[in-house]
């Protein structure tokens, strides 16, 4: 065995500060779910914060912040979280034809049961119902909205009311961009015509003339 030629590489293979650790204990980003190209966008768009309530059905419910307050001596504020009350639990879809084991909270799952089933609770057109379902409950609205059972309960309805067929979902789009795009024309021509015209030099020396001869 060759002998060290220093006292630096004898020791070189001796390490005094603590070894660096192969994790990170920060928390991963979430990232934002995305709905696949078929699907019309969410009005409402992804959570900025909890977006972990975008991957099921959690009826508005968030992470609350507040304090602990103890009864000793001290009586002092301690920082604490209360988070949801989630479970994964299977549930009837009549559209579907299955059972769906899906995360829930205990607050949505008593308004699933009030409306009679999950297809009643998707199918909602409340606007606060809307906001509710995040972006999980939207894609799942649709599939639903897409089976032959609720296609044909939709088509009575309409007959029953006397209304037209819809168009489909790409010649909707094309109709609203056209009376938006009108919309945008007509405001610029009468902003157009009501704003004044710049006065230029001769205007001014006109005016100035007016107020002289008065």
């Amino acid at each position: 065995m060759a002998t060290p030629f220093s006292l630096t590489a004898a020791f070189r293979g001796l390490a005094l500060s603590a070894p660096k650790r192969s994790f990170s204990t920060s928390l991963a980003r979430q990232s934002d779910k995305k709905l696949p190209e078929h699907i019309p966008a969410y009005p409402h768009g992804p959570r900025q914060w909890y977006k972990q309530a975008d991957t099921g059905l959690y009826g508005g419910a968030m992470i609350r912040f507040g304090n602990k307050i103890s009864d000793g001596r001290n009586k002092g504020k301690t920082r604490r979280s209360w988070k949801p009350n989630v479970r994964r639990q299977k549930v009837w879809s009549e559209a579907l034809g299955e059972h769906l084991r899906i995360k829930v909270t205990r607050e949505a799952m008593r308004s699933i049961y009030k409306e009679g089933g999950l297809d009643n609770y998707l199918m909602s057109d409340k606007n606060g119902r809307i906001k509710d379902l995040g972006m999980f409950g939207w894609e799942l609205r649709y599939k639903v909205m897409q089976t032959p059972a609720i296609q044909e309960k939709l088509q009575a309805e309409r007959k029953k009311l006397g209304l037209a067929d819809p168009l489909p979902f790409d010649e909707w789009i094309k109709t609203k961009e056209a009376e938006i795009q009108a919309k945008v024309e007509e405001r610029l021509n009468i902003q157009s015509i009501t704003k004044p015209r710049p006065k230029g030099k001769a205007d001014i020396q006109n005016q100035q003339r007016a107020q002289l001869e008065l």
